[in-house]
């Protein structure tokens, strides 16, 4: 039996919310580079990844939480969060300029939905999803950030189309963390 293709959708309901952080959860600590702490980690995921913060952004009119779920109720399998509003930080904000614009804050998928080989390729669902909702707010650039360590991120937000746009450093509790922001427009 073949899996069902991915379905994407913009999440209206707060319910979906504990899901998603599971998600994030299992999800954000593949994507760190590896002098992250496991107890920085768990710090970020339970301070900026939680249920209640998910739910928050899916009531949020600047915010966009884009589910890819197994079939139409079967179990979510990534997600992307957009924030629909220009960059606060002084570093990305002289290399993103505007006011139109949406960041792509977040986008993971579960490991075993990565790569060619798996069912409707769920991060290039979710990708074109967040474009088109960037395209629908008006938005004239679409940003995100990516870990400078990060190559195979960095790749495929290359291959989206997205190009490093300059630098951008932050605080991860206690730690300095180089990103590259790279744009594209929607």
């Amino acid at each position: 039996m073949h899996a069902a293709a991915p379905v994407i959708t913009t999440v209206t309901d707060p319910t979906m919310a504990d899901e998603i952080a599971a998600v994030a959860a299992a999800t954000f600590p593949l994507a760190c580079p590896p002098h992250i702490t496991a107890e920085n980690i768990a710090v970020h995921i339970a301070k900026n990844l939680n249920a209640e913060r998910f739910a928050e952004w899916i009531g949020d009119d600047d915010h966009d939480v884009i589910a890819a779920t197994e079939g139409p109720d079967g179990p979510v399998l990534g997600y992307t969060l957009l924030v629909h509003r220009p960059p606060t930080a002084d570093d990305v904000r002289a290399v993103v300029p505007g006011d139109e614009i949406t960041e792509i804050s977040k986008m993971y998928v579960l490991p075993d939905h990565h790569g060619p080989r798996s069912t409707g390729r769920p991060a290039h669902l979710l990708m074109h999803a967040a474009l088109a909702a960037a395209r629908a707010r008006g938005s004239a650039l679409v940003w995100l950030g990516v870990n400078s360590g990060n190559e195979r991120a960095q790749r495929y937000y290359a291959k989206m189309g997205f190009t490093v746009a300059g630098p951008r450093t932050f605080d991860m509790n206690g730690t300095l963390e180089h990103d590259y922001v790279m744009t594209r427009t929607p």
